[in-house]
């Protein structure tokens, strides 16, 4: 698949087939995603690959965040709160949940690159996912059940969770959205 094919279809695909992903696949897609650029080649990224019954674990924690939604039921309205509410019962059925974690640093410069080093690690694994007609989905964190799921991945104390992942084998096909191009200014 050419890059820029990939680029074009890649989408968050949020249902997924019960099928699982091999191993080494996501051994693949995690080579893939430490190929991105960091701040000093520092690499801030590691992966907390929860699969079968970590997996379980995992969204056992982050089903919870379903009774949060009432605070958000103007801004997604009926249709989408209940999507919502489904949608982190199980993750859409993702047998993949990565939990993607960064050193927990005080200075806000250090901070910031490593996030941007992350969110550049992200895309090169779900464009990795999309060449391997696998679907992705990137998910910020739910803040209400934060210090669990840092507890489910097991991401020890000196670590934040960053993001979350979800992967596996796509059971949609989501239609592209609209992109601004308000979004360059030239200078000079």
């Amino acid at each position: 698949m050419e890059l820029n094919d990939a680029l074009e279809q890649r989408r968050s695909v949020r249902v997924f087939a019960r099928e699982a992903v091999a191993k080494e696949v996501v051994d693949e897609l995690v080579h893939a995603a430490t190929l991105a650029p960091s701040s000093f080649n520092t690499q801030p990224w590691h992966f907390h690959i929860a699969m079968g019954s970590a997996r379980d674990r995992v969204i056992a924690v982050i089903s919870q965040t379903t009774q949060y939604l009432e605070e958000y039921a103007d801004v997604l309205g009926p249709e989408g709160t209940e999507f919502a509410a489904r949608f982190y019962a199980d993750l859409g059925g993702a047998p993949v949940v990565i939990g993607v974690s960064t050193p927990a640093y005080d200075d806000a410069s250090e901070r910031r690159n490593a996030y941007i080093a992350v969110g550049a690690s992200i895309e090169n694994l779900m464009l990795a996912a999309r060449e391997r007609n696998l679907g992705a989905c990137n998910l910020t964190v739910p803040k209400w059940v934060e210090s669990e799921l840092t507890e489910a991945f097991e991401i020890p104390g000196e670590r934040e969770l960053a993001s979350i992942l979800i992967v596996g084998v796509p059971a949609e096909e989501p239609e592209p959205r609209g992109r601004r191009a308000d979004v360059a200014t030239f200078l000079g």
